[in-house]
């Protein structure tokens, strides 16, 4: 790995400055596979570069990782395959052990955390959807959601009262008597989504959940996860390779490289300033109208300008352009408190969407 894609974590936001405490976090983590990792690690300064790893026979599945994902946020991990994505996934929730590192769980260390609390935790406060969907055929719907209520031991009446809610909430009312082998793939990922949602998880771990789904079904199922994650706030580690799922979906996007986190930040920051070449190379083909807002492109207010209309600063380019062009004049942009804040004139919303220009407010 060259100097140019060495990890950089320069857009990591603290809490205060999100506004929103910090929910998970990890310091230093890596994940070796191979003989004596965890000595040779220390006898390392828990710095090996890449060289030294393949000298010994180990193999980085993540490496020296550090990310704080804020409460109610959904925090995307992407990368090519290979890049350890779902390796650190996998560490977060402890279903593998890392080498070394921590994880911090609102403000608790899952790494010392004994076996039985881990399950504890993990029963009633972390929720976790897959690629593959892993229903019991045997099983109905219902009593696939409330399976995992069952082995938490809660009444029946309960779980099943439960499982009803989560199923109405994602869409199934009415299959509540079906089987897997009745429902399409869209609403099998659905039974997926209700039975992790079923035990009110704190935290909820989504491991390229639709990646198996047609095209079609797959931004059926993004969009349903946003109308789910407007109604429940949840916070989300969602897995992917797919640059314009994570830009759909994403508060910020961490990506990976050879088990490395290069960059963290979110789509717009990726694409404008990207860190490394891999990371524009990665984004280079992103439409920048999808991540691009209007702040990035408005101007001070000009007193000699009439401004015919309104639009949010965090509206996307692509949402707003048709209007903004069509009438020719400038509109005023406001920000979440409905302040007036700036304008944003016709030209440079044209200028980028040619791809002329570097893409900013003149």
């Amino acid at each position: 790995m060259g100097a140019a894609d060495m990890p950089v974590v320069e857009q990591q936001r603290s809490s205060a400055e999100t506004g929103h405490p910090v929910k998970l976090s990890c310091r230093h983590v890596w994940k070796l596979f191979g003989p004596e990792a965890e000595t040779f690690l220390a006898g390392h300064s828990m710095s090996p570069d890449a060289e030294a790893l393949a000298a010994a026979g180990l193999v980085g599945a993540v490496r020296d990782v550090s990310i704080d994902v804020a409460e109610g946020e959904i925090f995307i991990v992407m990368g090519l395959s290979g890049s350890g994505k779902s390796t650190l996934l996998r560490c977060l929730s402890r279903l593998i052990e890392p080498t070394a590192g921590e994880v911090l769980f609102e403000g608790r260390d899952l790494l010392k955390a004994g076996e039985r609390e881990m399950i504890e935790i993990r029963r009633h406060k972390m929720g976790m959807v897959f690629q593959n969907f892993a229903l019991l055929p045997h099983l109905s719907v219902l009593d696939n959601v409330a399976f995992p209520l069952a082995i938490q031991g809660v009444p029946k009446s309960k779980r099943i009262a439960r499982a009803r809610e989560v199923i109405e909430l994602v869409g199934l009312k009415g299959r509540e008597l079906s089987y897997p082998r009745e429902l399409s793939g869209g609403q099998q990922q659905r039974v997926g989504i209700a039975r992790s949602l079923a035990v009110g998880p704190d935290l909820w771990f989504l491991d390229e959940p639709f990646s198996a789904l047609d095209p079609l079904i797959r931004r059926e199922m993004q969009d349903e996860l946003q109308r789910l994650q407007a109604v429940l706030k949840k916070t989300i580690i969602f897995i992917t390779h797919d640059f314009d799922e994570a830009i759909r979906l994403a508060d910020r996007i961490a990506i990976m490289k050879d088990g490395a986190v290069i960059q963290v930040g979110t789509p717009e920051e990726l694409v404008l300033h990207p860190a490394t070449d891999y990371v524009a190379e990665f984004t280079r083909d992103v439409q920048r109208s999808k991540v691009m807002s209007v702040k990035s492109l408005m101007q001070p207010l000009n007193s000699a300008h009439t401004l015919i209309g309104q639009v949010r600063d965090t509206d996307k380019i692509g949402a707003v352009a048709g209007r903004i062009i069509e009438t020719g004049k400038p509109f005023a942009v406001v920000d979440a408190e409905g302040r007036l804040v700036g304008e944003i004139a016709p030209r440079p919303v044209l200028d980028m969407l040619l791809g002329r220009g570097n893409g900013s407010a003149p």
